[in-house]
Parts: structure tokens; C-alpha cells; sequence
């Protein structure tokens, strides 16, 4: 008789973070046995991982240390987001500096470790501002009456698969061989 499967691998992620891509190769290689995504701000990931609720997460930012194994995926460009009627919406792309130079803007924090960068959204359709945030955000969030330019000169953030460094997930292997792109023959 087979061994039995173990609970369900549960993933969490953070905003603008998207896993389809994973979460179908599992699928496709994994009949049976469950993955749960889990859409997460960050500081509920993180809290997630370490009672347990979650057993892996894509998350923003995190390195490995002796809490947490990390390995990097990818990095990800900024973006301005702004009024679609603003002079930043008529530039291809922007820098620190020009934006800078522009009289009376107002520069909104976009919080993605409580929350999900949809309040600074609204806040730059409502035209009190303009925000910085990293590009899939921006998306995650797109709307009609903002658009979303390259900041040239701003810091990339990094997405990372991040896990305790006890304890591990008896699929924690599996998953990360998916996420690196090893194919279904492949060995270790």
C-alpha cells in the first residue's frame, strides 16, 4: 500500500505576486495531494510561516538567515503610479530626480507589508498623489484613470520562496524543484 499523502503544501503569497504558473505545473505533476495558495499581505505571511498556517511563501524582499531558508526567483522594477491627467502620465519613464522637480507632489507610502497597495491606489485615482511600487502591484491594481510609468533610478524589490529553516513540509522539496523549473524526469 502507497503512503498516504501528507496535509495539503499550503503557499502563501504577497501582493502582485502571482503563482498561477507554479500552482498549474503541480497540478499537472501532482494527481493527488493538494497545494493551498494563500494571498497574504506580508507581515501575515511571515506570521503565517512561523505558526504554521502556511508552510512556504513567495514573498518581497526576504533573505535567508536562521529563521528562514530563501532562495531568490526574480526581481522586479518600480513603477510611478499617477493620475492619468498628471505631467507624470505624459513621460515614457521617470526618475527620483524629475519627480523631484515637480511643485507640489505629493509622494503617497504604499504599505505592502500590512496591507496590499490598494488604499495608495485609490488614493492616486482621487488625485491626492502619486505612489511608487513595484510594477506587478501596480498591475494587480491597474484602473482606467491612473497609468503606471518606469522609474528609472528606483530600487528593484526581489521575490524570494521563503521557509522555516525547522520543520519543513514533507513537499517543501517538490515544490521548490517546481519553482526552479526542474522538469518531472529530473533529478536531483
Amino acid at each position: 500500500m502507497a503512503a498516504p499523502y501528507p496535509d495539503p503544501l499550503r503557499v502563501a503569497f504577497g501582493p502582485g505576486v502571482t503563482p498561477g504558473k507554479w500552482q498549474r505545473v503541480w497540478r499537472d505533476r501532482r494527481t493527488r495531494g493538494r497545494l493551498d495558495m494563500l494571498p497574504m499581505n506580508q507581515d501575515a505571511a511571515l506570521a503565517a510561516l512561523t505558526d504554521g498556517t502556511a508552510h512556504m511563501a513567495l514573498l518581497r524582499n526576504v533573505s535567508a538567515d536562521e529563521t528562514w531558508h530563501a532562495i531568490p526567483l526574480y526581481r522586479e522594477a518600480p513603477v510611478v503610479l499617477a493620475p492619468k491627467a498628471s505631467l507624470v502620465a505624459g513621460l515614457e519613464s521617470v526618475s527620483l530626480v524629475e519627480l523631484g522637480g515637480l511643485d507640489d507632489l505629493v509622494m503617497l507610502t504604499v504599505d505592502l507589508h500590512g496591507g496590499s497597495g490598494s488604499d495608495a491606489v485609490e488614493l492616486v485615482a482621487a488625485n491626492v498623489g502619486i505612489a511608487v511600487m513595484p510594477q506587478s502591484v501596480a498591475r494587480a491594481h491597474s484602473r482606467k484613470d491612473v497609468v503606471a510609468r518606469p522609474l528609472t533610478d528606483g530600487v528593484e524589490s526581489s521575490i524570494s520562496l521563503v521557509w522555516p529553516t525547522a520543520g519543513a513540509h514533507p513537499l517543501v522539496d517538490e515544490f521548490i524543484g517546481i519553482v526552479r523549473g526542474r522538469t518531472a524526469n529530473s533529478s536531483r
